[in-house]
């Protein structure tokens, strides 16, 4: 099993980004989801459901900063034959992709009212605690929390949360199916097993 990625295709450790991405992904739609249909405001549930999004946002965060850091060091593997108009596209996909790695996980933490009890083994301080926010946001843009929140929580909860990454997620799926039985080709393999 190699580490690294190879012409051919991708390493143990770009997957496991992957991989490891789209589960926390699931994991933290299922938790908010959890919370809001589930659970009873200000009960001992909801803040569990809470605190592991949060959890799962700072992770999130976190993997998706090493996912580029590796993505920068280490070259993918070379595309399968297609059209400009193909490439463009996978390109343009995976761009949003990972805009969206990198807005969800900043306006969740940016826009949240409460320390995050990162998988119940220590404190994240809430942005609003930072001396970044009283830098930025009270003295230099002379807002307070609330009315910074209230754009992040939109960003976040209503354009990117609501439907527009199911949107681009849906999209990543149809593209690797299209490739893997209407071109049949080894773009999913390379992500997979990477078997011939």
């Amino acid at each position: 099993m190699m580490l690294k990625n190879s012409s051919t295709d991708y390493g143990f450790i770009a997957k496991c980004f992957h991989w490891g991405t789209a589960l926390l992904f699931l994991a933290s739609y299922v938790s908010v989801y959890y919370r809001q249909w589930f659970t009873e405001a200000k009960t001992p549930e909801n803040w569990t459901a809470l605190q592991l999004h949060l959890s799962v946002g700072v992770s999130l965060g976190v993997i998706v900063v090493l996912r580029i850091i590796w993505r920068g060091i280490n070259q993918a593997p070379e595309s399968e034959p297609g059209s400009k108009l193909e490439h463009l596209a996978a390109h343009l996909g995976h761009y949003a992709l990972y805009a969206v790695m990198i807005i969800m996980p900043l306006t969740g933490y940016l826009g949240t009212g409460v320390n995050t009890e990162f998988f119940f083994l220590f404190d994240v301080p809430k942005f609003e605690d930072t001396w970044l926010f009283t830098f930025i946001v009270q003295d230099l843009m002379g807002l307070s929390f609330k009315a910074f929140e209230t754009p992040i929580d939109f960003i976040h909860k209503e354009i990117f949360g609501a439907w527009l990454v199911w949107l681009l997620i849906l999209g990543h799926v149809l593209a690797a199916l299209y490739h893997h039985y209407g071109k049949g080709d080894r773009t999913l393999k390379k992500m997979t097993s990477g078997k011939p």
